[in-house]
């Protein structure tokens, strides 16, 4: 018997991915995929990993990757730049590819294959972006995208006959009809984000995230998940969370340092509040009116409590922060 192709995906558990793996399955080819996480990754929120969905729908072994600490210095300091906001795509399909190729060799995959669709993102998809990706991993002509082929340069696997070219489409911009009409044709009813999911893209999380490539060298994934909650404020190199709600100020007391302050309004039920870096008087009365400003405490002075740990001992009665000090040292 003829022994099966091999080939590996990229598999975000998305629409177009999701359409891509069917593609080829359905040229009877033997699909591994790997799926790389991150926590700037929206398409699992809520706990369910789209991606394992996918795989077990298909049939086919998943490989899920970690980017790591080393994905941190990409997006500090990316070759290609940025997107709309701290979104760095090129460099950030390049890190991934990079690690991709090494698992296709390990496992004998005859070639890679991706989601993706031409222009439909703005940044990494148009066929310069393209381009450069494959010669940042040296992989030119040998990346294939089932949705888009017939719009590109034939692959190494379509030159070979691993693939059959005419079995693969012809799909253009930023549109998503042709993808969910697809999908309704292949059953597939159940996907996250069609149109992708990074928080890297948002403004709020992208200046958070600027705003710490700016005073600290060193960022690990814990100071990451940090930035994910809560309000911030920035007081010179000092930086202040405070939480919105009982799910959040847990998140904080859990991943606050030893060395960190925690503020509270006692018998409120107020936000609590953590405050990083020098404990200099001025900071402390600053972030004590920020806790009673987000606190439900009423009245022109304020109990608020402060330490490094719990029982909080000391505590201060002060005025509220108004909109004006709010506006001044929100990030």
């Amino acid at each position: 018997m003829k022994k099966k192709i091999k080939a590996l995906a990229l598999l975000s558990g998305g629409l177009d991915s999701t359409l891509a793996v069917k593609l080829i399955l359905d040229q009877g080819i033997d699909v591994v995929a790997v799926k790389f996480t991150s926590p700037f990754c929206l398409c699992d929120s809520g706990g369910k990993c789209h991606a394992a969905e996918v795989s077990k729908k298909f049939n086919i072994p998943l490989k899920i990757v970690t980017k790591g600490e080393k994905y941190l210095k990409v997006i500090g300091n990316p070759k290609y730049g940025y997107g709309s906001n701290m979104n760095p795509c090129i460099d950030c399909r390049i890190f991934m590819l990079k690690k991709t190729k090494k698992i296709a060799k390990q496992i004998g995959a005859k070639f890679i294959f991706t989601g993706e669709v031409l222009d439909e993102r703005p940044m990494s998809q148009h066929l310069k972006a393209l381009k450069i990706i494959e010669k940042e991993v040296r992989l030119e002509n040998k990346i294939l995208r089932p949705l888009s082929s017939k719009l590109l340069l034939e692959t190494e696997a379509e030159m070979k006959g691993w693939v059959d070219r005419n079995k693969l489409l012809a799909i253009k911009g930023r549109s998503r009809k042709p993808q969910i009409n697809l999908a309704k044709k292949f059953g597939i009813n159940d996907y996250p984000c069609p149109a992708g999911g990074c928080l890297l893209t948002y403004k709020e999380f992208a200046n958070k995230i600027r705003d710490f490539f700016k005073h600290k060298k060193k960022i690990s994934w814990r100071d990451i998940e940090l930035l994910k909650v809560g309000r911030h404020f920035r007081f010179g190199e000092n930086k202040i969370i405070i939480g919105r709600n009982e799910v959040e100020n847990k998140t904080l007391l859990r991943l606050k340092n030893k060395t960190d302050y925690i503020f509270d309004v006692p018998d409120y039920g107020s936000p609590i509040a953590i405050l990083q870096g020098k404990k200099t008087k001025e900071v402390i009365k600053i972030t004590a009116k920020l806790t009673a400003r987000y606190s439900d405490a009423k009245g022109d002075k304020v109990i608020v409590k402060y330490g490094n740990k719990e029982p909080i001992k000391k505590n201060m009665m002060i005025a509220p922060a108004n909109q004006q000090e709010i506006t001044k040292f929100r990030i």
